[in-house]
């Protein structure tokens, strides 16, 4: 019986290493060739499907978007025959989430469901850490839900809900949130944890309190520097005295007016998956400081020395490492604003598009921790030239901010729909991730996006 060849999108998927030398050939040496060209363009033209107008700019080693292994979405149309989807988040309540895990529930949002100012409930991501709280030791009346403030405060507190709806002013904010690991599928050599694209990040209304309004009540002392963060879920183990995670940061982002202790997600009460009745939101760095199911806000009077503080967690080198190396602890610094971000929501990956088209009508969310979006660029034509997108200013500080485009096409084919973001220091998407680390954090290349415009 002959012996079946694998096809290039399962080689792309499977084996990327073969695939790279069979499209764009190798020399004796192991390098790359260079740019696409002859055999190897027609090659990879029949694996998409299609002409490719602007094959020559194609750099070496490119995989194309549309054949590189779906983890957010559906294999594009072009390889519709091979299975290579997601597994699928099946839950009340929620949509089609990708699900990256399911101990601890981790599931990130496809980037056609970013496709909105405000995320909806039902599209948001979920990262969760342990198990969700026993409901049999929740209150039954959410408002009888007690935070502790205490540690380096004149006047510790224990607070219900109930009185921190009454006693404080209430805000609602439109603020971006973001898994630290957000991006970390990027990377080469593969880090280690949950393999996020772009979908670890969503934007809610959120409705709570000033946490610097309480801590104003409590009377920071003047050694108060650090916060340490607690929750209700469980750890894995089923131990109760093991916290899941306990993360804390600089006295200045606790006071920031968008730090909040929320109550409402979107103008309901928060969803128990969704840290309910009560957590922290903490816009602009990493989500695993917005505590679920809050019950306690530590003052330190030094750097918190929590579970996720040590070590590799949540932490980027200082000096840029070896891809792949075991790295040194001593070259890691605390991961707090998160990078410059843009993704394209629409047209979706893998989208086609009728014949007689003549131009590709786009659309995106780009944030950048705690700076503001610069400019949007797109480009359709690998990078050689770049078109700026309109982008809106954002509802508020720390919200998404919204860009647009219409692209030209000379002709029907395969494009790829790139976006890079600058934000207000100057900073830029790369074109490959970058400071790669073990943990897999900060990586925000360009987002990438196939579309074909059928002949």
């Amino acid at each position: 019986m002959a012996k079946r060849e694998r096809g290039m999108h399962e080689l792309y998927a499977d084996d990327p290493e073969r695939a790279d030398a069979l499209v764009f050939g190798r020399r004796t040496d192991g390098s790359r060739r260079g740019f696409l060209k002859g055999a190897g363009l027609a090659t990879m033209g029949a694996a998409i499907g299609a002409t490719i107008p602007f094959s020559d700019n194609i750099p070496a080693g490119l995989v194309p978007a549309a054949l590189a292994q779906a983890t957010t979405t559906p294999p594009p149309p072009a390889a519709a025959g091979v299975d290579k989807g997601p597994k699928l988040l099946k839950m009340d309540g929620k949509a089609n989430l990708a699900l990256l895990g399911d101990r601890p529930l981790v599931a990130e949002t496809p980037a056609e469901l970013m496709d909105d100012e405000v995320t909806p409930t039902e599209k948001f991501f979920v990262r969760n850490n342990g198990l969700l709280p026993d409901a049999a030791k929740m209150p039954s009346d959410p408002r009888m839900w007690k935070v502790k403030i205490d540690g380096e405060v004149d006047k510790p507190l224990e607070i219900s809900l109930g009185d921190l709806m009454a006693r404080y002013e209430a805000v609602s904010l439109k603020l971006q949130m973001e898994c630290g690991g957000n991006g970390r599928s990027f990377f080469t050599p593969e880090a280690r944890g949950n393999q996020w694209t772009n979908g670890g990040a969503g934007c809610a209304e959120w409705t709570g309190v000033r946490l610097a309004d309480v801590l104003k009540t409590a009377g920071l002392k003047s050694t108060a520097v650090y916060t340490g963060h607690y929750g209700a879920d469980v750890h894995l183990s089923g131990d109760a005295s093991r916290p899941t995670i306990s993360r804390g940061m600089r006295i200045a982002k606790a006071m920031d007016p968008h730090t909040l202790i929320a109550f409402r997600m979107n103008g309901k009460e928060i969803p128990l998956i969704h840290g309910g009745p009560i957590r922290l939101i903490v816009p602009g760095w990493a989500g695993s400081l917005s505590a679920k199911w809050l019950t306690r806000v530590w003052i330190r009077d030094k750097e918190h020395d929590g579970s996720g503080m040590a070590g590799f967690s949540y932490r980027v080198p200082i000096t840029p490492m070896i891809p792949g190396d075991k790295g040194d602890e001593k070259n890691m610094a605390i991961l707090e604003s998160m990078p410059v971000r843009s993704v394209v929501t629409f047209p979706a990956h893998g989208t086609k598009l009728p014949k007689g088209t003549t131009k590709i009508d786009l659309r995106g969310s780009a944030w950048a921790g705690d700076n503001s979006i610069q400019s949007v660029e797109i480009s359709i034509d690998y990078g050689a030239t770049w078109t700026k997108a309109e982008v809106k200013a954002p509802a508020n500080k720390f919200a998404f901010q919204r860009f647009s485009a219409s692209i030209p096409v000379p002709s029907a084919g395969y494009y790829e729909v790139w976006s890079k973001a600058t934000d207000s220091s100057g900073k830029t998407q790369p074109f490959q991730a970058g400071n790669w680390n073990p943990q897999g954090y900060g990586a925000n290349p360009v987002s990438r996006v196939a579309v074909l415009i059928e002949a």
